[in-house]
């Protein structure tokens, strides 16, 4: 069964109540030991993978901001729910062929990594529209199988994303590599932090933190931490 088809199919990890609220008192509890207030990072639920009936479950307990790594999936579940005031935003690798589809069918985009793509972006946003929320994505570590931009590089392209009048910058993504080790983790988000520091009295979103990581990211400064596996269960291969 392709993604979407079904609106009501259960799955033996479909992601309910009990995991939503698991999940907010996680994070309520990581902020206050990082002494921080709760309600200052956001939780993103993502969806890759999941049935319109996952998604609805959740929704029906007031999460309403769900991230997507694939428009070709993504957009037969924004078509299917049009009534539910859900936020979408793109967390995937950027393509030139898909920039269309994003800046018309998402309220942001977390992994711009390339100044052209951002100017497609911003061309093709609907006037009617109001700006496209937009992360700049990091590869911290140069993965070659990850997205994100050079730090080197990170200044020029934050001033060129500026300067285009359909896009808002928000801050900054990264996705590190994955470790079990919690003092590693921090480290990583701690680097990523840092570097991005010079425009944090700017921006305003530090997008880091998975299941396996958010709570160190948490520790380190994260506002939106994108949730899956520990919200929905494993995706079914």
């Amino acid at each position: 069964m392709q993604t979407g088809e079904s609106s009501d199919v259960e799955t033996p990890t479909a992601g309910g109540y009990q995991a939503l609220s698991e999940m907010r008192t996680r994070i309520a509890e990581a902020a206050q030991r990082a002494g921080r207030l709760p309600n200052s990072i956001a939780l993103l639920a993502v969806s890759k993978g999941q049935t319109l009936g996952s998604i609805r479950r959740i929704v029906a307990h007031g999460q309403l901001a769900f991230g997507e790594n694939y428009v070709q999936e993504a957009l037969p579940k924004i078509a299917a729910l049009p009534n539910l005031r859900l936020e979408w935003h793109f967390i995937g690798r950027l393509q030139a062929n898909k920039t269309r589809d994003i800046a018309e069918q998402f309220s942001w985009v977390h992994s711009v990594d390339r100044l052209k793509l951002a100017e497609r972006l911003s061309a093709q946003r609907p006037s009617e529209l109001p700006a496209l929320n937009c992360c700049i994505e990091i590869n911290l570590n140069a993965e070659a199988t990850k997205g994100g931009i050079e730090p080197g590089a990170l200044s020029e392209l934050v001033s060129g994303v500026r300067a285009l009048p359909r896009l808002r910058l928000r801050g900054f993504m990264a996705l590190p590599t994955p470790s079990s080790d919690p003092t590693v983790q921090r480290a990583s988000f701690r680097i990523f932090r840092e570097m991005v520091t010079p425009y944090v009295s700017t921006f305003d979103t530090l997008s880091m933190g998975t299941s396996t990581d958010f709570e160190a990211a948490i520790a380190e400064g994260a506002t939106i931490v994108r949730i899956g596996t520990a919200l929905f269960g494993a995706r079914a291969e």
